[in-house]
């Protein structure tokens, strides 16, 4: 019985960390220009390059396994750069969509939401993918494709383009006329 309870609760535990490590740091949404200079670019060609199946196979057909090893970790640790980077940038559009969340206008509200929840699934992904690119550095030979965080990342990037275009349309409208 002591077990079970102690099994509970540090899943519990884990659960709510997950949480609060896929919702980034809680901070003030009210200087929304400052979270947004925050931001660093990611190329997204550049990450498939990397996690590419395709030429994780040529490198290991063409190197001596020795070298193919080498360079397999430099591109798991360019890899994890690259999915750190992108899970930091969901931590702050987290923060930017809340913040849409709480406008008046409908469609802002709603594009915030979608910015919220689909930049909290890439943070969760990402730890996900995190994880598998450490496991391809300690073992290069295991096969592994985390490029579904490549999808997720465009989706958010859309995301941020629709909101920033809400932002702005009634400014573009009002200097029309």
């Amino acid at each position: 019985m002591t077990v079970t309870v102690i099994l509970v609760l540090v899943g519990l535990l884990a659960l709510a960390g997950l949480l609060v490590l896929a919702k980034g740091h809680v901070g003030s949404t009210a200087n929304v220009e400052n979270l947004t200079e925050q931001l660093r670019s990611v190329d997204v060609e550049a990450f498939r390059n990397l996690v590419d199946p395709g030429e994780e196979q040529f490198l290991r057909a063409n190197l001596p396994g020795s070298e193919f090893r080498k360079i397999q970790r430099e591109r798991m640790l360019a890899a994890i750069e690259y999915v750190s980077c992108a899970a930091r940038n969901g931590a702050i559009l987290t923060r930017v969509g809340d913040a849409a969340r709480h406008s008046p206008e409908p469609s802002m509200a709603a594009a915030g939401e979608k910015l919220v929840d689909t930049a909290i699934r890439l943070r969760l992904y990402a730890f996900h993918a995190m994880a598998t690119l450490y496991l391809g550095l300690v073992l290069p030979g295991v096969r592994i494709s985390p490029v579904g965080i490549a999808e997720s990342y465009e989706q958010m990037t859309r995301l941020v383009v629709l909101l920033g275009c809400f932002q702005h349309a009634p400014q573009g409208v009002a200097a029309a006329l």
